[in-house]
């Protein structure tokens, strides 16, 4: 038999020593700072060895970049995102359901955001919505108003990223004082012209298209 005996990554085992590595590092992230991590203490905390460690990740470095990944996966799954591409109405309709993610994993997003430790997972979540925000530009910007159409792309991507992170920052810092839900509909009044797009698109859809 030519298979590897190498366990699965899908192995219980193997998911259930990532995690502890992860909540261990994650625990760390809000007692001391990142400098201050090292593998051995990360190793303690997991109650695990440096060597079974090593046999998950190169170093923390490469740590950091593997909970990025699937970080964004994860809420590239929430915004039904494949490839790059996210269906038409699932931006800010799914908005609510990225927000409830969020809440739910509150602990680890106040580390890796609200903290300005590791700046990595940032990063990453701005690309993520940069990607959103440029595809619903993309296809919505025939039915914007002009004043919205009349700002460079670059300069509303920015903006739009910008503003969803440091919000969710904000409220993650102040423990979630508003719902998900009502937080989501905050943010959609903030962005009208999604809504306004919404409502000119059905309006202009010709009747031999409709299904």
């Amino acid at each position: 038999m030519s298979m590897s005996t190498k366990p699965s990554i899908t192995d219980p085992r193997v998911i259930r020593t990532r995690q502890l590595i992860r909540d261990a590092f994650i625990e760390l992230l809000q007692e001391i700072e990142l400098e201050k991590i090292t593998v051995n203490r990360i190793a303690e905390r997991a109650t695990i060895n440096r060597v079974t460690f090593y046999l998950h990740y190169k170093d923390i470095p490469d740590l950091m970049e593997k909970m990025a990944d699937d970080m964004v996966h994860n809420l590239r799954m929430i915004l039904h995102m494949e490839e790059g591409q996210l269906q038409l109405k699932s931006s800010w309709a799914k908005l609510v359901e990225l927000l409830e993610h969020i809440a739910e994993h509150a602990k680890f997003y106040k580390v890796v955001l609200a903290s300005k430790r590791v700046p990595v997972f940032t990063e990453r979540l701005q690309k993520l919505l940069s990607d959103v925000i440029t595809n619903r530009l993309e296809q919505r910007k025939v039915f914007m108003p002009s004043s919205a159409v009349s700002v460079p792309m670059d300069i509303a991507i920015w903006h739009g990223s910008s503003a969803v992170i440091g919000t969710i920052v904000c409220w993650l810092r102040n423990d979630m004082p508003y719902t998900p839900q009502y937080l989501a509909k905050q943010l959609s009044l903030l962005t009208p012209y999604s809504e306004q797009a919404e409502r000119t698109d059905d309006t202009k859809k010709s009747p031999t298209l409709n299904s």
